[in-house]
């Protein structure tokens, strides 16, 4: 997790706001019905806009960023990959005191899967294996760096820093001492050496949608771009029990040195995330808690 992109900006968005920005920008839309969507997501506000469409608008300066990157790769991505992915229909800019461009979207159904209430464990891990497998296998050119899809050691100082917050957190019942020895086994694997490849890079459950238990759609691009494979094996970990988990291991096809760091980018993400979160939202939370305890208990 990177908090830059979390951190919130200091403009208020409301119903009144998105109703002005729809108005003022496209028309042809002024008369829907504008409701807030509660959302865990950390970096966009998120607004239903009558019964098909979604306005999504950043938090703050990190999220704005992601913006541009959605416009230009997602129709470029779609037609490869096998789950619906996001429709931009509408791309607003900074208006009526509000500073960062905004996208109108079309509304993709669905609902958000819940690690530990699976109704198809395995079939989703096959599901998001071969997401995961054809991202891996686009060869767009010009693809910028994915968040977080760097070396394992750019994580080191700000895990170490989590783990010791954990400390003093002890109602939280980390073993710290253990999820140092699991961070340093990831910095001691071999790093890619190997072309980076296509990422999503934020594979996380509020990222996902699931219909009937399978997979539907992948949502939220903003960390999309070319790295290390390991980037997107998150969900072995934040969101698959332990025999699913092997089926997607066994479908992404990934070595033991590309494993180890998934599993160490996973904790990372998850030490970091849950002393940041735990007093301000509790979806976040809660999925760290299951990473790190998944994490902890992997004997892989």
């Amino acid at each position: 997790m990177d908090t830059a992109r979390t951190r919130p900006g200091p403009e208020a968005v409301d119903e009144d706001l998105v109703r002005r920005l729809v108005a003022g920008q496209f028309p042809r839309w002024a008369g829907l019905e504008v409701a807030r969507f509660p959302s865990g997501g950390t970096v966009n506000h998120v607004y239903r806009l009558g019964g098909d469409m979604a306005v999504r608008l950043p938090r703050g300066r990190g999220g704005a960023e992601d913006v541009p990157r959605e416009r230009d790769w997602l129709p470029r991505l779609a037609p490869r990959l096998p789950a619906a992915v996001p429709e931009v229909l509408g791309a607003g800019e900074p208006a009526e005191g509000y500073p960062w461009p905004w996208s109108v979207y079309r509304w993709m159904p669905g609902e958000n899967p819940e690690a530990g209430a699976l109704s198809a464990p395995g079939a989703l891990a096959g599901d998001l294996a071969a997401f995961v497998t054809a991202m891996r296998g686009v060869t767009l050119p010009g693809a910028p760096p994915a968040h977080r899809g760097g070396p394992v050691a750019a994580q080191d100082a700000g895990t170490r820093a989590a783990i010791e917050a954990l400390r003093g957190i002890p109602e939280e019942g980390v073993d710290c001492d253990a999820a140092t020895a699991v961070w340093e086994e990831t910095l001691r694997a071999p790093a890619w050496d190997g072309p980076p490849v296509w990422l999503h890079a934020d594979l996380m459950p509020g990222n996902l949608l699931v219909d009937g238990g399978r997979l539907g759609a992948v949502i939220d691009f903003g960390c999309a771009g070319v790295g290390d494979p390991a980037c997107d094996l998150f969900p072995a970990w934040n969101l698959l029990p332990a025999g699913a988990r092997e089926v997607f291991r066994a479908a992404v096809g990934v070595d033991d040195a590309t494993w180890t760091r998934g599993r160490g980018r996973t904790l990372s993400q998850a030490l970091i995330a849950l002393p940041y979160y735990r007093g301000t939202n509790e979806a976040m939370a809660r999925n760290a808690r299951h990473v790190i305890r998944a994490v902890l208990t992997d004997g892989t």
